[in-house]
């Protein structure tokens, strides 16, 4: 993580590799990657798949961005988006979309809960933007 220090680090938390919303959000950050590149900015995806996952969900969509694998969901606990969710009356534990935008000092400036992947990316740049 050493590489990491004095940068911007944008988390985006999401349910699961090659789904569709998961993956239009995964290449609309890609497509913005070397705007927060310039920002300096570090984006980073996070979901409960393994590592063997996001490395063919990466190859298979040409992304752009680093995804970390969170199997144990401790990193999701600790931010707060593993959460109850439910979907035809069945209640079940599930990723939160969220995103936290996390300046060079390592304070959270951003938190976007319950995010619509459209035109997020460009929104997150923003944020960035005006640290």
């Amino acid at each position: 993580m050493g590489k990491l220090k004095g940068r911007a680090v944008v988390l985006y938390f999401y349910p699961k590799d090659d789904t569709s919303g998961c993956t239009a959000e995964a290449i609309d950050f890609s497509a913005h990657a070397k705007a927060f590149g310039a920002a300096s900015a570090t984006v980073i995806g996070i979901s409960k798949d393994s590592t063997a996952s996001h490395e063919k969900f990466k190859t298979k969509h040409k992304l752009k961005v680093s995804l970390a694998s969170d199997e144990d969901t401790k990193v999701a606990q600790a931010y707060g988006v593993w959460v109850e969710k439910s979907m035809y009356g069945r209640h079940y534990m599930g990723m939160e979309r969220a995103t936290f935008l996390i300046d060079g000092k390592g304070i959270i400036r951003s938190i976007w809960h319950k995010v619509k992947v459209s035109g997020h990316a460009q929104e997150v740049l923003d944020a960035v933007r005006k640290l």
